[in-house]
């Protein structure tokens, strides 16, 4: 892992490429194409030259109104026509067979990484499907799997800083599992029993851990990311050294929340990275009925952010653009979008059928050509890292993992009724302590009742 990061990213020359607001409109540029700079080197001098203006002759010769760039005037009539701008490419490492398109692009991570994030994305894959059958049992109440997408979470997450503040949706458990939440750890809160740590107070795949620097997840859409926005500036304001990223989906960038949040980082610069997972259908909408422009990335340049589109299947193609824009953040302290173009397999959660809105043959051609575990596999069994032996015994060791830590969290009692109190006042408030003294009458009989049924 000992690697000079100057030199990794000159590896991406003409490569790993990003839509820089500051140089045209919506031109893509190379950031990395300055040989011998800094990534920052090159995109400080990017930004110098294409901001510079002629010398000022007259109050005709250039526009000078603050609320553009515009650097010349026109007599010629024409709208910007978005169907003909050409589309943001899509950055990848390897192709759907494994194999390393560009030798220059393999970010040559070790063989013990390697393997680990294999077998992190086929732990979460297995703890899924245990997982969702329970919900189906009525064992818990609501679940919703990462089924397609744990290459965005694997590949993202290991590029980080552990300390680095992570601001989740709700479908970026691989991120938390990267880090080292526990299967006790998941399994405690999927079941509410007395050993999660939120007492039982939030729906099932709600996680959070300071310990991990994980912000504990909220069902409602988009809340994280202006949050994630606010705590980048206060970041900045700490020099710590330390960057946000916060995922969503491209159905939460919908909302008008993602609005101010993109506005208030780009404006006041702080180190944020929006990673968002473009996977096809938000809950149940096709993307051609949610928007009309080219994807996520392309709305970057309007907010004066730098973007990047990537292929989330491709855990390499994750890593080296999330190892890229985090060098880029802190050093310019700017805000980075990540648009991962990824593919939801599962149903969006468990109220929900996606037959309704998609094909079977569909979902399985996704499934069984572009998913990003068998794209690893295939990789690591071709460098001699890996064989269908070995991958057969870590399946059944981890799925051992998964049933041994279900199974312990189902036997253990649901939290004190009265925890529900807890942790929202320093001192209960006076309404409060009348609310609760009333609740205490009740709790005793709650508790007996749900101790009864446990036993």
């Amino acid at each position: 892992m000992a690697r000079n990061l100057h030199n990794l990213l000159l590896r991406f020359n003409l490569h790993l490429r990003y839509c820089d607001p500051y140089c045209g409109n919506r031109q893509i540029v190379n950031r990395l194409s300055l040989r011998g700079l800094s990534t920052s080197q090159s995109l400080n001098l990017a930004r110098k030259t294409e901001s510079s203006t002629p010398s000022i002759k007259g109050p005709d010769d250039v526009p000078r109104y603050p609320g553009s760039r515009a650097t010349e005037w026109t007599t010629h009539l024409k709208f910007l026509d978005p169907d003909r701008i050409e589309g943001i490419p899509v950055y990848h490492v390897m192709n759907s067979q494994g194999v390393v398109m560009g030798e220059s692009q393999d970010p040559k991570l070790p063989e013990d990484m390697v393997v680990d994030m294999y077998q992190t994305m086929t732990l979460l894959n297995t703890m899924d499907k245990i997982l969702y059958e329970s919900q189906r049992q009525g064992r818990i109440s609501f679940y919703l799997t990462n089924f397609g997408e744990e290459g965005t979470h694997i590949g993202s997450a290991a590029a980080l800083n552990p300390k680095d503040l992570i601001f989740g949706q709700y479908r970026e458990a691989g991120v938390l599992m990267w880090r080292g939440f526990t299967l006790d750890e998941f399994m405690d809160q999927c079941y509410s029993n007395e050993s999660d740590v939120a007492h039982g107070r939030q729906m099932p795949v709600h996680y959070g851990s300071k310990d991990l620097h994980f912000v504990t997840i909220s069902s409602t859409i988009a809340t994280q990311i202006p949050q994630a926005s606010g705590a980048a500036y206060a970041y900045k304001r700490a020099q710590n050294g330390l960057c946000v990223v916060c995922y969503f989906g491209e159905g939460a960038a919908s909302e008008g929340d993602a609005h101010a949040a993109f506005n208030f980082a780009a404006t006041l610069d702080c180190p944020v990275i929006f990673i968002c997972r473009n996977n096809g259908y938000a809950i149940s909408t096709p993307t051609q009925e949610q928007y009309r422009g080219d994807g996520i990335a392309s709305r970057a340049p309007g907010y004066g952010m730098p973007c990047i589109r990537v292929d989330g299947n491709d855990i390499f193609a994750m890593y080296n653009v999330t190892k890229a824009a985090r060098e880029i953040c802190l050093s310019q302290s700017r805000p980075i979008l990540i648009e991962a173009m990824t593919y939801r397999i599962g149903h969006h959660s468990t109220p929900h059928d996606s037959r309704s809105y998609r094909s079977v043959d569909e979902v399985n051609q996704w499934d069984k050509v572009e998913n990003p575990i068998l794209r690893l596999k295939k990789y690591m069994i071709a460098q001699d890292w890996w064989s269908e032996e070995k991958d057969k015994d870590w399946m059944k060791e981890n799925r051992r993992r998964v049933i041994e830590a279900f199974q312990a969290a189902g036997k253990k009692k649901k939290p004190n009724p009265e925890l529900m109190f807890g942790d929202v006042y320093d001192t209960l408030t006076k309404k409060s302590s009348t609310t609760n003294a009333v609740h205490e009458r009740t709790c005793g009989k709650i508790q007996r009742k749900l101790s009864n049924r446990q036993v």
